[in-house]
């Protein structure tokens, strides 16, 4: 939410709880997805950035393939015109999200080789790259654990380094998780997205 709503929230509560009670009525009747999109093409109606940041995740996470955003998007070129597909173009290849990269759009989820499994220390995070994308691991003599390395906030790609013994925190607004779960532990109210995973040969595959 931007500074000024939230300065309007305080200033004049009433009028504003008005406000967003038209906004949920007024979709009452349409999915959760179509609401999504919706909210995506007018946060780039208007250029919002942290906005379309906002709902573009919201909109995958309830279940929006990157092609429909795409579509939505341009389905909307008659009010939106090429410059501000673009500007949300640039934003998108910024988020670098890899589902979105051109190779990957239409295709379908797969295994892929993460490690060995005796890569993978016990009762410790590993980080390890599988084929454009970054994954955290943490294995236990029962279970095996395979995350995401982005966060489920913004999408940002949470590096390495900033893991701190079972604590991993995006450094760009301070969600903090715990590898050993997933669960979001500081700031945030979403766990890591984990992958499916299944040993072969001694090798860990993960499913996206």
């Amino acid at each position: 939410m931007s500074d000024a709503l939230n300065y309007l929230l305080k200033a004049r509560p009433e009028a504003m709880k008005y406000y967003f009670s038209f906004l949920k009525k007024s979709g009452e009747h349409l999915d959760t997805r179509t609401r999504d999109l919706i909210s995506v093409i007018t946060k780039v109606a208007v250029k919002t950035e942290p906005g379309f940041r906002q709902y573009l995740i919201r909109a995958l996470r309830n279940g929006a393939t990157p092609n429909e955003i795409l579509d939505a998007l341009f389905m909307a070129f008659p009010v939106l015109g090429l410059a501000k597909i673009v500007w949300a173009t640039d934003i998108l290849l910024d988020m670098d999200i890899p589902e979105f990269r051109p190779e990957s759009l239409d295709a379908e989820p797969d295994w892929h080789d993460v490690a060995a499994v005796d890569q993978v220390p016990l009762h410790k995070a590993a980080y390890f790259e599988s084929e454009g994308r970054h994954v955290f691991v943490y294995r236990t003599e029962q279970e095996i654990c395979v995350y995401d390395s982005r966060c489920p906030h913004q999408v940002t790609d949470i590096p390495h380094l900033a893991l701190e013994g079972d604590r991993l925190t995006c450094p760009k607004h301070n969600w903090a998780f715990d590898v050993r779960s997933g669960e979001c532990v500081a700031v945030g109210n979403r766990p890591l997205r984990r992958f499916e995973h299944k040993l072969v040969d001694d090798r860990l595959l993960a499913y996206w």
